[in-house]
Order: C-alpha cells, then sequence, then structure tokens
C-alpha cells in the first residue's frame, strides 16, 4: 500500500519575513511532503506590506528551497480561525515555531482550544535554532524604522525590500 502524502500548514502574517520564519520553513519541508504557508490577515492589524508583497517575497524566497527539499509548497492567504483554514485546506498538520516561553505558553493555549474544534488536525511546534530565536517581525521592523542594520535578521532581497519600503 502505497504512503499517504502528508501535509502541513504554517501560518503566519510574514510581516516581513524573517530568518527566524526561513529557519521553521526549511525544517517543515523535511516533516511535510506538501506545505501550505498561510499569509493571515486580520482587521485589526494594518501590515507595512501588502498581502501581495509578502506573497511575492514567499514565493521568491521559499520556492527554490521547497524545491530543494523535494517539498510542494503552496502560499495562500486566509482569515478567520486558523483550524477551520486547515481543514478547508486538508492538511494533517498545523506547524508553529517557538521562539521562547512566551510563544509557548499562548500556543499551549491555542493548542487545546483547536484540539477541541478540531480533533483530527495536530499541532507540533518546532523550537527556533539559537542564531534565530531572538528575532520576531515586529522588532525587525522597530530597526528598519530607527534606520539600523536589518540585514542580518532577514533573507538579503527581503532586507532590501524593507529598507526600500522605509525610504518611502
Amino acid at each position: 500500500m502505497a504512503e499517504s502524502m502528508k501535509s502541513g500548514f504554517y501560518p503566519g502574517s510574514f510581516d516581513p519575513l524573517t530568518n527566524g520564519h526561513i529557519d521553521i520553513l526549511e525544517r517543515s519541508f523535511q516533516l511535510v511532503d506538501r506545505l501550505v504557508v498561510g499569509i493571515g490577515t486580520s482587521a485589526g492589524k494594518t501590515p507595512l506590506f501588502t498581502i501581495e508583497e509578502r506573497h511575492a517575497m514567499l514565493t521568491e524566497e521559499l520556492s527554490p528551497r521547497a524545491k530543494k527539499a523535494n517539498c510542494a509548497i503552496e502560499i495562500i492567504t486566509f482569515d478567520g480561525l486558523l483550524v477551520d483554514a486547515a481543514k478547508n485546506l486538508n492538511v494533517q498538520l498545523i506547524i508553529r515555531g517557538l521562539r521562547n516561553g512566551a510563544d509557548f505558553d499562548y500556543e499551549a493555549q491555542m493548542i487545546a482550544m483547536n484540539r477541541i474544534m478540531s480533533p483530527e488536525i495536530e499541532v507540533i511546534c518546532l523550537a527556533a535554532g539559537p542564531d534565530t530565536g531572538f528575532i520576531s517581525s515586529t522588532l525587525v521592523r522597530q530597526i528598519a524604522r530607527m534606520k539600523g542594520d536589518v540585514t542580518p535578521f532577514l533573507p538579503s532581497a527581503v532586507a532590501k525590500k524593507l529598507i526600500e519600503k522605509m525610504a518611502e
């Protein structure tokens, strides 16, 4: 009997895509045959980059990495509940990254709530590597606004776009 395809869902705002996201994504490619990267939209947030800009950055950075890992990749946008999006995408795993204890506490609550709403979908958390665990999109945007060097925290093409965006 042929082994079934394992699909995962990695959601985030990706505003901007950081080296921390890349760390989790590259490791996720090893866990699934198909990874859906979901750009979450929220009426309560005003992102720096448009959905189209974030989609383009994700595609540019992730397509060659996923191909190298032999993982099919799909980049989408979604709103509403994460578990509803996961059900609609027919994935078995939701993948989350953890940077610190505060992330763990938040994710543990969300996992418990999501398990009640969708027990058929498993959530796995990957701990950030020591070289990326401190990176957050919020802090990177703050550094960029203050004209600091963001290049250690972002893929080079993303850093260039962020610097250009701040110059506007």
